[in-house]
């Protein structure tokens, strides 16, 4: 196993980057297109991934759909292209966060260690969290529902825990945001809506129907 995964076309970047995190520490592999890096993927495992979204033919939006339908590793996305549109639909797609080019080296080494972090250092209590038809494997971050695993994002996982762990109360939105992204992620709050809705649509019968992830407007949401 690898700690990072980096799908780059700027070769002179990506070694930038590579020479960067190994130097803080982390084992890095480098890919140069969407389509090594799924065949890397297919192949071993990796704990986190740095994903450009402007990669020649199969781009990085493309890459990131097909991963949420296997892995729940982290994604981080990088990008050239500006503008909260690109943000949204890569967070759509199940990126976990996304950095604009050009950024510092700094910022980039704090967000992978934040995610690396926030995703798997939860794994130390080793017990399962089950409500209903939902079970949490924290060892595996494997979420079943009706014993059919599902496929999300690291964020949307770690939302749920925080959700069921604090089942019945409100918890307002800038205390779930300070939480799953840190009070210093450039993400803006908007964020947290799109990975509630991604959620819904996961664990809920009809998502259109809520009867799981009630939204307290105003204030926040519940898990009843």
């Amino acid at each position: 196993m690898v700690d990072i995964l980096i799908i780059e076309d700027n070769v002179e970047l990506a070694m930038i980057i590579s020479d960067f995190l190994e130097n803080e520490g982390f084992s890095v592999f480098v890919s140069s297109s969407g389509e090594e890096g799924l065949q890397y993927l297919s192949q071993h495992t990796v704990k986190l991934l740095l994903l450009d979204i402007m990669l020649p033919e199969l781009d990085g939006l493309a890459v990131c759909r097909t991963l949420r339908e296997r892995h729940n590793l982290p994604i981080i996305m990088m990008s050239a292209r500006q503008g909260d549109d690109n943000k949204i639909i890569g967070l759509d797609l199940g990126a976990d966060d996304y950095l604009e080019k050009p950024f510092t080296v700094n910022l980039l080494t704090a967000k992978v260690k934040s995610h690396l972090r926030r995703s798997y250092e939860m794994n130390e209590n080793k017990q399962l969290l089950i409500d209903g038809d939902i079970t949490i494997n924290k060892t595996s971050m494997q979420v079943y529902v009706k014993d059919q695993p599902l496929v999300m994002a690291a964020k949307e996982y770690e939302l749920l825990v925080l959700l069921l762990n604090n089942k019945g109360k409100v918890l307002r939105k800038e205390w779930l945001f300070d939480k799953v992204w840190g009070v210093d992620s450039f993400s803006e709050l908007s964020t947290l809506t799109v990975h509630i809705n991604k959620l819904r649509d996961k664990i809920e019968s009809n998502p259109k129907q809520t009867n799981r992830i009630l939204t307290v407007w105003g204030v926040g949401y519940k898990y009843i």
